[in-house]
């Protein structure tokens, strides 16, 4: 179809390689939104970055550059070729603009803004930034529907589902510990208590840097929300108080629903990828049951055999 040079074609190199991107920041975005809203929030850390601005954390950089980024992506989709329901290329801006409005353009808006810059401005609490920094996660709707396309490949199906299940668990990891932390002012008998006993990094409320490391806090609430989804607990990290036990009992039944989901496929996965080579066996068995049968001389035997394994290679004449 002919266009002017601002319509951008849909199936374009440039349209490809910019989704590529657009999927990557998304990716980061499911990572670090979660682990920066959670374990990186502190009654300490907004005081420390009034004082030295909003720059100094280099996370804080990022998302704002993602944002950017993210608000370009609505500019070339509002100018981005789509085909209609009569299998058409609609390259008329007006049209283009009504079709992206109506669909995906409130979640990409609203995943765009700038919730970091508007929390340093603003100065909220850490429960409603965090609500709002996990605002961007919207986006993986509009992913998972381009990832739809490699539904019919069974390596992929399975590499996609392993993904989901660590990132659920990466998710769960970091709600868990914002409990924990959320509790542990008004609590002694929490899992973030327990765990700096364990390591001998007790708690002081006078110093902003007592108690078990990130890193220490992350590996651990990582290590349980992946031993309750795999219902494989040892134990050694136990919910205590009742916000700990009742979102253990939603993580287990989140675990259950997720065996049932995923892993219950990963059988009939491994069983399509080793379907052609089911199939060759089977193929041969019944050659040599009809050679059996029939008596074949050996050296036409070999050749039939050798036709199955290279068809293209040894044909009979």
């Amino acid at each position: 179809p002919e266009t002017t040079w601002w319509i951008l074609l849909h199936y374009s190199p440039f349209k490809a390689f910019w989704d590529w991107i657009i999927l990557l920041l998304v990716l980061y975005t499911a990572v670090f939104t979660p682990y920066s809203a959670a374990f990186l929030l502190d009654e300490h850390r907004d005081l420390r970055q009034r004082n030295c601005g909003y720059t100094c954390n280099p996370l804080n950089v990022a998302d704002l550059m993602v944002d950017v980024l993210f608000i370009v992506d609505i500019v070339i989709n509002l100018r981005t070729t789509y085909v209609d329901q009569n299998d058409e290329v609609i390259t008329q801006p007006s049209r283009i603009a009504k079709h992206y409005i109506k669909g995906w353009f409130p979640i990409d808006l609203f995943a765009a803004i700038p919730f970091d810059l508007l929390i340093f401005r603003s100065g909220s609490d850490e429960v409603r930034t965090f609500l709002l920094k996990t605002a961007r996660l919207l986006r993986l709707v509009r992913v998972a529907r381009k990832l739809d396309r490699y539904s019919e490949y069974g390596t992929a199906v399975l590499f996609l589902l392993m993904c989901t299940f660590v990132l659920i668990a990466h998710w769960l990891a970091c709600i868990w510990y914002a409990i924990g932390f959320v509790e542990r002012p008004y609590t002694e008998t929490g899992w973030l208590d327990n765990l700096a006993e364990q390591l001998g990094k007790s708690y002081n409320d006078s110093d902003s840097s007592s108690g078990p490391s990130v890193k220490d806090k992350y590996v651990t609430a990582l290590y349980f929300t992946l031993s309750s989804l795999t219902s494989v607990g040892f134990g050694n990290v136990s919910p205590n108080t009742n916000s700990e036990k009742i979102f253990s009992i939603c993580v287990m039944v989140i675990g259950s629903l997720m065996y049932a989901s995923i892993f219950g496929n990963v059988s009939a996965i491994i069983q399509r990828l080793y379907s052609g080579t089911t199939r060759y066996h089977t193929q041969m068995l019944r050659v040599k049951e009809f050679i059996r049968f029939h008596q074949i001389p050996g050296s036409l035997r070999q050749r039939l055999e050798e036709y199955f394994q290279r068809p293209h290679h040894h044909l009979l004449p």
